[in-house]
Protein backbone atom coordinates (compact mmCIF):
# COMPACT_ATOMS: atom_id res chain seq x y z
CA UNK A 1 0.00 0.00 0.00
CA UNK A 2 1.19 3.52 -0.76
CA UNK A 3 1.50 6.28 1.80
CA UNK A 4 -1.44 8.60 2.57
CA UNK A 5 -1.25 12.32 1.84
CA UNK A 6 -2.41 14.98 4.31
CA UNK A 7 -3.92 18.28 3.17
CA UNK A 8 -4.65 21.27 5.39
CA UNK A 9 -7.90 23.25 5.25
CA UNK A 10 -9.04 26.75 6.25
CA UNK A 11 -10.13 25.30 9.61
CA UNK A 12 -6.98 24.96 11.77
CA UNK A 13 -6.28 21.33 12.60
CA UNK A 14 -8.97 19.98 10.24
CA UNK A 15 -7.00 17.72 7.90
CA UNK A 16 -8.02 15.87 4.73
CA UNK A 17 -6.33 12.52 4.12
CA UNK A 18 -6.01 11.11 0.62
CA UNK A 19 -5.85 7.33 1.10
CA UNK A 20 -4.37 4.74 -1.24
CA UNK A 21 -7.07 2.32 -2.43
CA UNK A 22 -6.16 -1.01 -4.02
CA UNK A 23 -8.78 -2.14 -6.55
CA UNK A 24 -9.27 -5.40 -8.41
CA UNK A 25 -12.24 -7.32 -9.88
CA UNK A 26 -13.32 -8.37 -6.39
CA UNK A 27 -13.66 -4.77 -5.11
CA UNK A 28 -11.22 -2.61 -3.17
CA UNK A 29 -9.01 -2.53 -0.06
CA UNK A 30 -7.59 0.39 1.93
CA UNK A 31 -5.76 1.04 5.19
CA UNK A 32 -8.38 3.20 6.88
CA UNK A 33 -6.18 3.73 9.96
CA UNK A 34 -2.43 3.20 9.78
CA UNK A 35 -0.75 5.02 12.63
CA UNK A 36 2.85 4.93 11.44
CA UNK A 37 2.17 6.14 7.92
CA UNK A 38 -0.47 8.70 8.84
CA UNK A 39 1.59 10.29 11.63
CA UNK A 40 4.58 10.45 9.30
CA UNK A 41 2.37 12.21 6.73
CA UNK A 42 1.33 14.89 9.25
CA UNK A 43 -1.69 13.53 11.12
CA UNK A 44 -1.57 14.12 14.91
CA UNK A 45 -0.86 10.98 16.91
CA UNK A 46 -4.29 11.24 18.50
CA UNK A 47 -4.39 7.75 20.13
CA UNK A 48 -7.91 6.52 19.21
CA UNK A 49 -9.70 4.27 21.71
CA UNK A 50 -13.13 3.67 20.14
CA UNK A 51 -14.44 2.86 16.66
CA UNK A 52 -18.10 3.57 15.87
CA UNK A 53 -19.97 2.92 12.61
CA UNK A 54 -23.28 4.38 11.36
CA UNK A 55 -25.35 2.82 8.59
CA UNK A 56 -27.54 5.20 6.57
CA UNK A 57 -30.25 3.70 4.35
CA UNK A 58 -31.57 6.19 1.75
CA UNK A 59 -29.72 8.95 -0.03
CA UNK A 60 -30.33 12.33 1.59
CA UNK A 61 -29.84 11.25 5.19
CA UNK A 62 -28.39 14.33 6.87
CA UNK A 63 -26.78 14.21 10.29
CA UNK A 64 -26.38 17.55 12.00
CA UNK A 65 -23.46 19.62 13.19
CA UNK A 66 -22.08 18.22 16.45
CA UNK A 67 -18.83 19.48 17.99
CA UNK A 68 -17.79 16.64 20.26
CA UNK A 69 -15.35 16.75 23.21
CA UNK A 70 -12.75 14.56 21.47
CA UNK A 71 -10.76 14.30 18.25
CA UNK A 72 -11.91 11.92 15.54
CA UNK A 73 -11.03 10.51 12.15
CA UNK A 74 -14.09 10.15 9.88
CA UNK A 75 -14.37 8.18 6.66
CA UNK A 76 -16.77 6.00 4.69
CA UNK A 77 -16.58 2.24 4.36
CA UNK A 78 -19.28 2.23 1.66
CA UNK A 79 -20.95 4.94 -0.42
CA UNK A 80 -20.37 8.68 -0.73
CA UNK A 81 -21.29 11.66 1.45
CA UNK A 82 -20.90 15.40 1.44
CA UNK A 83 -19.15 16.24 4.70
CA UNK A 84 -19.31 19.71 6.24
CA UNK A 85 -17.35 21.11 9.17
CA UNK A 86 -17.70 24.39 11.06
CA UNK A 87 -15.15 25.66 13.57
CA UNK A 88 -17.02 26.29 16.82
CA UNK A 89 -13.89 26.82 18.91
CA UNK A 90 -13.23 30.05 20.71
CA UNK A 91 -10.92 32.22 18.62
CA UNK A 92 -10.51 34.11 15.34
CA UNK A 93 -11.55 31.16 13.12
CA UNK A 94 -14.92 30.66 14.85
CA UNK A 95 -17.49 30.00 12.10
CA UNK A 96 -14.98 28.97 9.41
CA UNK A 97 -16.46 26.31 7.10
CA UNK A 98 -14.99 23.45 5.08
CA UNK A 99 -16.93 21.03 2.84
CA UNK A 100 -15.57 17.85 1.32
CA UNK A 101 -16.95 14.83 -0.53
CA UNK A 102 -16.00 11.66 1.32
CA UNK A 103 -15.61 8.41 -0.58
CA UNK A 104 -13.43 5.38 -0.07
CA UNK A 105 -10.19 7.25 -0.87
CA UNK A 106 -10.81 10.17 1.51
CA UNK A 107 -10.84 10.63 5.28
CA UNK A 108 -10.93 13.74 7.47
CA UNK A 109 -9.32 14.35 10.86
CA UNK A 110 -11.63 16.50 13.00
CA UNK A 111 -10.14 18.21 16.09
CA UNK A 112 -12.15 18.70 19.26
CA UNK A 113 -14.51 21.69 19.00
CA UNK A 114 -15.03 21.51 15.23
CA UNK A 115 -18.62 20.56 14.37
CA UNK A 116 -19.11 17.65 11.97
CA UNK A 117 -22.13 17.05 9.70
CA UNK A 118 -22.76 15.05 6.55
CA UNK A 119 -25.38 14.21 3.94
CA UNK A 120 -25.45 10.88 2.14
CA UNK A 121 -25.16 11.04 -1.66
CA UNK A 122 -25.85 7.34 -2.23
CA UNK A 123 -27.88 4.62 -0.58
CA UNK A 124 -26.50 2.33 2.13
CA UNK A 125 -23.67 4.56 3.26
CA UNK A 126 -21.50 3.13 6.04
CA UNK A 127 -19.90 6.02 7.94
CA UNK A 128 -16.93 5.42 10.27
CA UNK A 129 -15.79 7.36 13.38
CA UNK A 130 -12.45 6.67 15.08
CA UNK A 131 -12.30 8.71 18.32
CA UNK A 132 -9.74 9.23 21.08
CA UNK A 133 -12.10 9.16 24.05
CA UNK A 134 -14.87 6.78 25.04
CA UNK A 135 -18.42 7.92 24.37
CA UNK A 136 -20.34 8.64 27.54
CA UNK A 137 -23.93 9.80 28.03
CA UNK A 138 -22.93 12.95 29.94
CA UNK A 139 -20.52 14.19 27.28
CA UNK A 140 -21.08 17.86 26.42
CA UNK A 141 -21.69 18.52 22.71
CA UNK A 142 -21.93 21.94 21.02
CA UNK A 143 -24.49 21.97 18.18
CA UNK A 144 -25.20 24.12 15.12
CA UNK A 145 -28.27 24.23 12.91
CA UNK A 146 -27.82 22.55 9.53
CA UNK A 147 -29.60 25.48 7.86
CA UNK A 148 -27.46 28.19 9.48
CA UNK A 149 -27.28 31.11 7.06
CA UNK A 150 -23.75 32.10 8.06
CA UNK A 151 -22.26 28.68 7.44
CA UNK A 152 -24.41 28.52 4.25
CA UNK A 153 -23.64 24.91 3.35
CA UNK A 154 -25.11 23.99 -0.05
CA UNK A 155 -26.69 20.60 0.70
CA UNK A 156 -27.28 18.60 -2.52
CA UNK A 157 -30.65 17.42 -1.17
CA UNK A 158 -32.54 20.48 0.19
CA UNK A 159 -33.06 20.17 3.93
CA UNK A 160 -36.85 20.33 3.60
CA UNK A 161 -36.68 17.08 1.59
CA UNK A 162 -33.75 15.47 3.42
CA UNK A 163 -34.01 12.83 6.15
CA UNK A 164 -33.14 14.87 9.27
CA UNK A 165 -33.94 14.22 12.92
CA UNK A 166 -36.19 16.69 14.74
CA UNK A 167 -33.38 17.33 17.22
CA UNK A 168 -30.94 18.32 14.46
CA UNK A 169 -33.52 20.69 12.94
CA UNK A 170 -33.87 22.45 16.31
CA UNK A 171 -30.20 23.29 16.92
CA UNK A 172 -29.23 26.99 17.33
CA UNK A 173 -27.89 29.34 14.69
CA UNK A 174 -24.24 30.40 14.82
CA UNK A 175 -25.03 33.72 16.51
CA UNK A 176 -26.55 31.79 19.42
CA UNK A 177 -23.70 29.27 19.84
CA UNK A 178 -21.33 29.63 22.79
CA UNK A 179 -17.82 28.99 21.42
CA UNK A 180 -16.03 25.89 22.70
CA UNK A 181 -13.24 27.02 25.05
CA UNK A 182 -9.88 25.25 25.02
CA UNK A 183 -9.43 22.60 27.68
CA UNK A 184 -7.03 23.83 30.37
CA UNK A 185 -3.71 22.28 31.26
CA UNK A 186 -3.28 20.75 34.72
CA UNK A 187 -0.02 21.76 36.42
CA UNK A 188 1.14 19.51 39.26
CA UNK A 189 3.64 20.90 41.74
CA UNK A 190 2.17 24.35 41.17
CA UNK A 191 3.50 25.75 44.46
CA UNK A 192 7.14 25.34 43.37
CA UNK A 193 9.28 27.78 41.41
CA UNK A 194 8.78 25.97 38.10
CA UNK A 195 5.11 25.31 38.80
CA UNK A 196 4.42 29.00 39.39
CA UNK A 197 6.18 29.92 36.14
CA UNK A 198 4.17 27.30 34.23
CA UNK A 199 0.86 28.65 35.55
CA UNK A 200 1.91 32.13 34.40
CA UNK A 201 2.86 31.01 30.89
CA UNK A 202 0.11 28.47 30.10
CA UNK A 203 -3.21 30.28 29.47
CA UNK A 204 -5.99 29.03 31.72
CA UNK A 205 -3.73 26.52 33.48
CA UNK A 206 -5.10 24.90 36.64
CA UNK A 207 -2.48 24.42 39.36
CA UNK A 208 -2.41 21.80 42.10
CA UNK A 209 0.11 21.72 44.91
CA UNK A 210 1.29 18.79 46.98
CA UNK A 211 -1.55 19.25 49.47
CA UNK A 212 -4.03 18.65 46.64
CA UNK A 213 -2.13 15.82 44.94
CA UNK A 214 0.87 14.06 46.45
CA UNK A 215 2.75 11.92 43.92
CA UNK A 216 3.91 9.77 46.81
CA UNK A 217 0.29 8.70 47.38
CA UNK A 218 -0.50 5.97 44.79
CA UNK A 219 -4.22 5.93 45.60
CA UNK A 220 -4.55 9.68 45.03
CA UNK A 221 -2.74 9.46 41.69
CA UNK A 222 -4.83 6.48 40.56
CA UNK A 223 -8.07 8.35 41.31
CA UNK A 224 -7.01 11.50 39.44
CA UNK A 225 -9.75 12.58 37.00
CA UNK A 226 -8.14 14.10 33.91
CA UNK A 227 -11.31 14.47 31.82
CA UNK A 228 -11.46 18.30 32.19
CA UNK A 229 -7.86 18.75 30.98
CA UNK A 230 -6.04 18.70 27.68
CA UNK A 231 -2.65 17.81 29.15
CA UNK A 232 -0.88 17.23 32.46
CA UNK A 233 2.32 19.14 33.18
CA UNK A 234 4.22 17.55 36.04
CA UNK A 235 6.48 19.97 37.88
CA UNK A 236 6.34 17.96 41.11
CA UNK A 237 9.61 16.34 42.13
CA UNK A 238 11.81 15.56 45.10
CA UNK A 239 14.91 17.64 44.32
CA UNK A 240 16.80 17.20 47.61
CA UNK A 241 19.92 15.88 45.88
CA UNK A 242 22.10 15.43 48.97
CA UNK A 243 19.30 14.22 51.23
CA UNK A 244 18.58 11.47 48.68
CA UNK A 245 21.84 9.83 49.79
CA UNK A 246 20.33 9.18 53.25
CA UNK A 247 18.04 6.28 54.13
CA UNK A 248 14.89 8.40 54.45
CA UNK A 249 15.80 10.65 51.54
CA UNK A 250 16.35 7.65 49.27
CA UNK A 251 12.82 6.42 49.96
CA UNK A 252 11.34 9.88 49.37
CA UNK A 253 13.21 10.38 46.09
CA UNK A 254 12.04 7.04 44.71
CA UNK A 255 8.45 7.49 45.95
CA UNK A 256 8.04 10.81 44.15
CA UNK A 257 10.46 10.75 41.21
CA UNK A 258 10.03 7.14 40.14
CA UNK A 259 7.05 5.29 41.64
CA UNK A 260 4.82 8.38 41.67
CA UNK A 261 5.75 9.34 38.13
CA UNK A 262 5.07 5.78 36.91
CA UNK A 263 1.61 5.90 38.53
CA UNK A 264 0.95 9.28 36.92
CA UNK A 265 2.05 8.00 33.51
CA UNK A 266 -0.35 5.06 33.89
CA UNK A 267 -3.26 7.41 34.71
CA UNK A 268 -2.42 9.65 31.76
CA UNK A 269 -2.26 6.67 29.40
CA UNK A 270 -5.56 5.22 30.59
CA UNK A 271 -7.33 8.56 30.17
CA UNK A 272 -5.78 9.42 26.81
CA UNK A 273 -4.06 12.65 27.75
CA UNK A 274 -0.65 14.19 27.04
CA UNK A 275 2.01 14.28 29.77
CA UNK A 276 4.75 16.90 30.07
CA UNK A 277 7.44 15.86 32.54
CA UNK A 278 10.74 17.47 33.55
CA UNK A 279 13.99 15.57 33.84
CA UNK A 280 17.52 16.47 34.87
CA UNK A 281 21.14 16.52 33.81
CA UNK A 282 21.71 14.23 36.82
CA UNK A 283 20.60 11.24 34.71
CA UNK A 284 24.09 11.45 33.16
CA UNK A 285 27.50 10.97 34.79
CA UNK A 286 29.01 14.07 33.20
CA UNK A 287 31.76 12.28 31.27
CA UNK A 288 30.09 12.15 27.84
CA UNK A 289 28.17 14.32 25.44
CA UNK A 290 31.12 15.64 23.45
CA UNK A 291 31.65 19.30 22.59
CA UNK A 292 28.01 19.85 21.67
CA UNK A 293 26.63 18.39 24.87
CA UNK A 294 24.44 15.39 25.63
CA UNK A 295 21.87 14.61 22.94
CA UNK A 296 18.38 13.46 23.86
CA UNK A 297 19.15 9.83 23.03
CA UNK A 298 22.37 9.61 25.08
CA UNK A 299 22.45 6.52 27.34
CA UNK A 300 21.32 7.11 30.91
CA UNK A 301 24.13 6.70 33.45
CA UNK A 302 23.25 8.46 36.74
CA UNK A 303 25.79 8.74 39.55
CA UNK A 304 23.66 9.23 42.66
CA UNK A 305 20.28 8.31 44.10
CA UNK A 306 18.54 11.48 42.92
CA UNK A 307 19.72 10.91 39.33
CA UNK A 308 18.76 7.24 39.51
CA UNK A 309 15.23 8.08 40.66
CA UNK A 310 14.85 10.68 37.89
CA UNK A 311 16.13 8.22 35.29
CA UNK A 312 13.54 5.68 36.43
CA UNK A 313 10.81 8.29 36.06
CA UNK A 314 12.08 9.12 32.57
CA UNK A 315 11.73 5.50 31.51
CA UNK A 316 8.13 5.39 32.77
CA UNK A 317 7.21 8.53 30.84
CA UNK A 318 9.03 7.58 27.64
CA UNK A 319 6.64 4.69 26.87
CA UNK A 320 3.61 7.00 26.68
CA UNK A 321 2.40 7.61 23.12
CA UNK A 322 1.79 11.31 23.88
CA UNK A 323 4.54 12.80 26.03
CA UNK A 324 7.06 15.61 26.16
CA UNK A 325 10.03 14.85 28.40
CA UNK A 326 11.98 18.07 28.98
CA UNK A 327 15.51 17.45 30.25
CA UNK A 328 17.10 20.47 31.88
CA UNK A 329 19.94 21.63 34.14
CA UNK A 330 20.85 24.19 36.81
CA UNK A 331 17.31 25.53 37.28
CA UNK A 332 16.81 29.05 38.66
CA UNK A 333 13.48 30.59 39.62
CA UNK A 334 11.87 33.05 41.97
CA UNK A 335 12.87 31.75 45.39
CA UNK A 336 15.70 29.66 46.78
CA UNK A 337 18.41 28.89 44.22
CA UNK A 338 22.17 29.01 43.76
CA UNK A 339 21.84 32.48 42.21
CA UNK A 340 19.76 33.72 45.17
CA UNK A 341 22.36 32.37 47.61
CA UNK A 342 25.22 34.07 45.77
CA UNK A 343 23.27 37.34 45.61
CA UNK A 344 22.69 37.22 49.37
CA UNK A 345 26.39 36.52 50.04
CA UNK A 346 27.38 39.39 47.75
CA UNK A 347 25.05 41.73 49.61
CA UNK A 348 26.58 40.68 52.94
CA UNK A 349 30.16 41.02 51.70
CA UNK A 350 30.93 37.31 52.08
CA UNK A 351 33.51 35.73 49.77
CA UNK A 352 32.31 32.17 49.01
CA UNK A 353 34.25 29.10 47.94
CA UNK A 354 32.55 27.86 44.73
CA UNK A 355 33.17 24.79 42.62
CA UNK A 356 34.92 25.57 39.33
CA UNK A 357 35.15 22.09 37.75
CA UNK A 358 31.44 21.45 37.16
CA UNK A 359 30.32 22.96 33.84
CA UNK A 360 26.84 23.54 32.44
CA UNK A 361 24.21 26.14 31.57
CA UNK A 362 21.61 27.86 33.71
CA UNK A 363 17.93 27.29 32.99
CA UNK A 364 15.49 29.91 34.20
CA UNK A 365 11.99 28.69 35.03
CA UNK A 366 10.44 31.21 32.65
CA UNK A 367 12.51 29.66 29.85
CA UNK A 368 11.31 26.16 30.74
CA UNK A 369 7.72 27.37 30.89
CA UNK A 370 8.09 29.16 27.55
CA UNK A 371 9.45 25.97 25.94
CA UNK A 372 6.57 23.96 27.42
CA UNK A 373 3.99 26.34 25.97
CA UNK A 374 5.77 26.18 22.61
CA UNK A 375 5.81 22.38 22.44
CA UNK A 376 2.16 22.06 23.49
CA UNK A 377 1.02 24.78 21.08
CA UNK A 378 3.14 24.05 18.02
CA UNK A 379 2.24 20.42 17.42
CA UNK A 380 5.89 19.39 17.77
CA UNK A 381 6.56 15.66 17.66
CA UNK A 382 6.26 13.91 21.00
CA UNK A 383 9.44 12.75 22.72
CA UNK A 384 12.42 13.99 24.73
CA UNK A 385 13.77 17.53 24.37
CA UNK A 386 16.71 19.19 26.07
CA UNK A 387 15.78 22.66 27.32
CA UNK A 388 18.22 25.07 28.94
CA UNK A 389 19.16 28.66 28.34
CA UNK A 390 21.71 29.11 25.56
CA UNK A 391 25.16 30.66 25.70
CA UNK A 392 28.71 29.56 26.42
CA UNK A 393 28.77 26.87 29.13
CA UNK A 394 30.29 28.00 32.39
CA UNK A 395 31.08 26.68 35.87
CA UNK A 396 29.26 27.34 39.11
CA UNK A 397 32.15 29.62 40.04
CA UNK A 398 31.69 31.48 36.76
CA UNK A 399 27.99 32.00 37.53
CA UNK A 400 28.86 33.26 41.02
CA UNK A 401 31.40 35.71 39.58
CA UNK A 402 28.77 37.09 37.20
CA UNK A 403 26.38 37.59 40.11
CA UNK A 404 29.01 39.36 42.21
CA UNK A 405 30.05 41.59 39.28
CA UNK A 406 26.45 42.49 38.42
CA UNK A 407 25.76 43.47 42.03
CA UNK A 408 29.00 45.43 42.42
CA UNK A 409 30.21 43.29 45.32
CA UNK A 410 33.47 44.40 46.97
CA UNK A 411 34.56 40.81 47.65
CA UNK A 412 35.41 38.04 45.19
CA UNK A 413 34.65 34.38 44.62
CA UNK A 414 37.26 31.77 45.56
CA UNK A 415 37.43 29.00 42.94
CA UNK A 416 37.84 25.45 44.28
CA UNK A 417 37.58 21.91 42.93
CA UNK A 418 34.70 19.60 43.81
CA UNK A 419 37.09 17.54 45.93
CA UNK A 420 38.29 20.63 47.83
CA UNK A 421 34.74 21.79 48.42
CA UNK A 422 33.73 18.37 49.77
CA UNK A 423 36.74 18.26 52.11
CA UNK A 424 35.85 21.65 53.59
CA UNK A 425 32.31 20.68 54.63
CA UNK A 426 31.49 20.30 58.34
CA UNK A 427 31.89 16.80 59.73
CA UNK A 428 28.21 16.61 60.70
CA UNK A 429 26.97 17.80 57.29
CA UNK A 430 24.81 15.36 55.27
CA UNK A 431 26.65 13.31 52.63
CA UNK A 432 27.47 15.20 49.45
CA UNK A 433 25.82 13.52 46.44
CA UNK A 434 27.98 12.96 43.36
CA UNK A 435 27.41 15.56 40.63
CA UNK A 436 28.03 15.29 36.88
CA UNK A 437 31.19 17.23 36.01
CA UNK A 438 29.79 18.35 32.64
CA UNK A 439 26.05 19.02 32.38
CA UNK A 440 25.95 20.63 28.95
CA UNK A 441 22.86 19.55 26.97
CA UNK A 442 22.59 19.86 23.18
CA UNK A 443 19.84 22.27 22.13
CA UNK A 444 19.68 21.29 18.45
CA UNK A 445 16.41 19.33 18.70
CA UNK A 446 14.39 22.04 20.48
CA UNK A 447 15.75 24.66 18.05
CA UNK A 448 14.53 22.51 15.13
CA UNK A 449 10.94 22.94 16.37
CA UNK A 450 11.22 26.73 15.97
CA UNK A 451 12.05 27.51 19.59
CA UNK A 452 15.02 29.82 20.23
CA UNK A 453 16.48 29.45 23.75
CA UNK A 454 17.41 32.75 25.38
CA UNK A 455 20.99 33.54 26.40
CA UNK A 456 21.76 32.58 30.01
CA UNK A 457 23.84 35.72 30.65
CA UNK A 458 21.04 38.03 29.54
CA UNK A 459 18.49 36.04 31.54
CA UNK A 460 20.72 36.20 34.63
CA UNK A 461 21.01 39.97 34.30
CA UNK A 462 17.22 40.35 34.05
CA UNK A 463 16.73 38.05 37.02
CA UNK A 464 19.12 40.08 39.17
CA UNK A 465 17.50 43.38 38.17
CA UNK A 466 14.14 42.04 39.36
CA UNK A 467 15.67 41.17 42.74
CA UNK A 468 16.73 44.74 43.42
Amino acid sequence: MGDPRVRRTAVPGLLVLDLQVHRDPRGWFKENWQREKMVAAGLPDFAPVQHSVAHNGPAGVTRGFHAEPWDKLVSVAAGRVLGAWVDLREGPTFGTVHTQVLEEATAVFVPRGVANAYQTLTEDVVYSYLVNDHWRPDAAYTMLNLADETAAVRWPVPLERAVVSDRDRAHPRLAEVTPVPPRPVLVLGAEGQLGRALVRHLPGAVGRGRAELDLADPAAVASLDLSPYDAVVNAAADTAVDAAETAQGRRSAWEVNATGVAALASAVREQGRTLVHFSSDYVFDGTGGGAGGYAEDAPLCPLGVYGQSKAAGDLAVAVLPRHYLLRTSWVVGEGRSFVATMADLAARGVSPRVVADQVGRLTFTDELARATAHLLGSGASYGTYNVTNDGEPTSWAGVAERVFAALGAEVSVTRVSTQEYAASRPVDAPPLAPRPARSVLSLDKIRATGFTPGDQGEALARHLRRRR
